[in-house]
């Protein structure tokens, strides 16, 4: 009997429908296995599993040759989510199961051999895909799926735990009732909080602009000044997690496997912090068959990279075009992939080789040359693409033993949400969502200079040599600092602060 049971497959963060194909030839054949239709070796080994799961759980596998193809064959298909699919399809295919009990159901899921179901990858990806096909009735997934293949409120997800479970429920014997949405909670208490830095006023203050504008942002200072702690913060004061933007980055950590069994959706802006020894590949994604990267990882919080001159030179410009389109685009031989981008990255570095560079409690060791040396180590369409560069200098006595608390996150977060607000009315017809998005066309439009403003801004140019682009990234942040104080006209004020956040164009770093 010829069966035909529906899978899915992801490609990229979303997915197919997979129709598996499997034919029980006769008892005069030869008893073996065949597999087609462009699977790897994990795959090609889950008849192994599948007669196994199937043998424990009391079905006879009739010994005769079974003959699987995976449709489309031109999809690459991968992991251990085909082993349910193939079971059904062998005891619909051997009259174990009807075509009624499997028909409009698509099955996703590992089995172990005691045939127990095990989580698999992507389930969110596939949800999202079957929400409306309207063919599809039921979509089964592992129970530690179910919660994050449920997020979609248009498909009826069943979680089952046990192959024995899952045939009981189709046969109506012992249904299993669909895995209810749980809604959209409010998100649990950040773990690192603002109030907790110690000084560092124009940092924070930085930070703060950083998020309410969308901008990337560079802090320089001296070891042990509270760069990384301040870089772990950041998500903290970024607006909150809209239901759309919580299912993407959901789909991307669910396709990477970086998806904790059993969980929902994600709720907090993610926090990436790579090693500078981490490859080209593992900073934007790759692979034969695609994954994310960091960067995609970081989708929709901050991507921090510590010690930036560390880092690969080459490494690091791989980030142009994915900080540059808010996407990353995987090109292969079969199809090219995309995945979402849109982070705020946050990088910190020595302001030279010793790290001591006009520290007043230590000297430096460092020649100019050396200095030049080090800072060249970024390159200008990088550089091009970071609006803020903040000092970050080494704390004073008083400081370190202050216990006064800062500003809390909260009420920082207050101040980004309302500053965000006005970008969205602003942008409502555009297709931007903040100011550093912003092109020349819309820095003409909303970043009109009165006379004291365009005499300042004069003035900083004329005296710190700033390029075309600096021009651009002081208007785009002198944006941003009104939209925090509600100003509807860039003011001279806003000016002078932008200034002060270009610290590698400024004197102070030119040696």
């Amino acid at each position: 009997m010829l069966s035909k049971v529906w899978s899915a497959a992801t490609l990229g963060i979303d997915a197919v429908r997979i129709v598996i194909e499997v034919d029980c030839g006769g008892y005069s054949q030869q008893p073996g296995f065949t597999l087609v239709g462009l699977p790897d070796a994990s795959v090609r080994e889950a008849y192994s599993r599948v007669r196994s799961a199937l043998a424990n759980c009391g079905y006879f596998v009739p010994p005769r040759h079974i003959t699987v193809n995976l449709s489309p064959a031109d999809v690459k298909k991968e992991g251990p989510g085909f082993d349910l699919p193939l079971a059904i399809g062998i005891l619909h295919a051997a009259e174990f199961l009807t075509d009624e009990e499997v028909a409009g159901r698509v099955f996703v899921g590992e089995l172990s051999l005691d045939g127990s179901v095990a989580p698999v990858r992507g389930t969110l990806a596939i949800s999202a895909a079957l929400a409306n096909d309207h063919a599809v009735r039921e979509l089964i997934v592992p129970a530690g799926n179910a919660n994050e293949a449920a997020a979609v409120e248009t498909v009826r997800v069943i979680g089952v735990k046990y192959l024995t479970g899952l045939i009981a429920h189709v046969r109506g014997e012992s249904p299993i009732a669909p895995t209810r949405p749980g809604g959209y909670p409010e998100p649990p208490a950040d773990a690192a909080d603002f109030a907790e830095v110690r000084g560092q006023a124009q940092a924070k203050r930085a930070l703060e602009v950083a998020a309410a504008g969308g901008h990337n942002v560079m802090m320089i200072g001296p070891p042990g000044s509270g760069k990384t702690m301040l870089a772990k913060r950041l998500p903290s004061i970024l607006p909150r997690l809209s239901l759309a933007e919580s299912i993407v980055t959901t789909k991307i950590h669910s396709v990477a496997g970086t998806l904790p069994a059993g969980s929902g959706l994600i709720l907090r802006r993610p926090f990436r912090a790579p090693h500078h020894t981490i490859s080209m590949a593992g900073l934007v994604g790759g692979g034969s068959n695609p994954k994310p990267g960091e960067v995609s990882l970081a989708h929709g919080g901050v991507l921090f990279l510590d010690e930036l001159t560390e880092f690969r030179r080459d490494t690091l410009e791989v980030l142009r075009q994915p900080l540059e389109d808010g996407v990353v685009t995987i090109a292969r031989a079969l199809r090219t992939l995309t995945f979402p981008s849109r982070v705020t990255l946050a990088v910190a570095l020595n302001p030279c080789p010793c790290g001591f560079y006009n520290d007043h409690r230590r000297q430096c060791s460092c020649s100019h040359q050396q200095i030049a040396r080090y800072l060249a180590k970024i390159s200008g369409p990088l550089l091009d693409r970071i609006d803020l560069q903040v000092e970050v200098a080494a704390l004073s006595s008083e400081e370190i033993m202050s216990l006064q608390a800062g500003e809390a996150s909260s009420a920082i977060r207050q101040r980004v949400e309302a500053a965000r607000a006005i970008q969205r009315e602003r942008f409502r017809r555009a297709s931007i969502e903040s100011n550093a998005e912003m092109t020349s066309r819309h820095l003409r439009r909303y970043c009109e200079l009165d006379a004291g403003s365009r005499d300042m801004l004069t003035q900083a140019i004329e005296r710190l040599s700033l390029s075309a682009r600096a021009h651009d990234r002081i208007l785009k942040v002198a944006r941003t600092v009104a939209d925090l104080t509600g100003a509807e006209r860039i003011e001279s004020g806003h000016i002078a602060e932008a200034v002060q956040y270009r610290a590698l164009d400024r004197a102070y770093f030119r040696p």
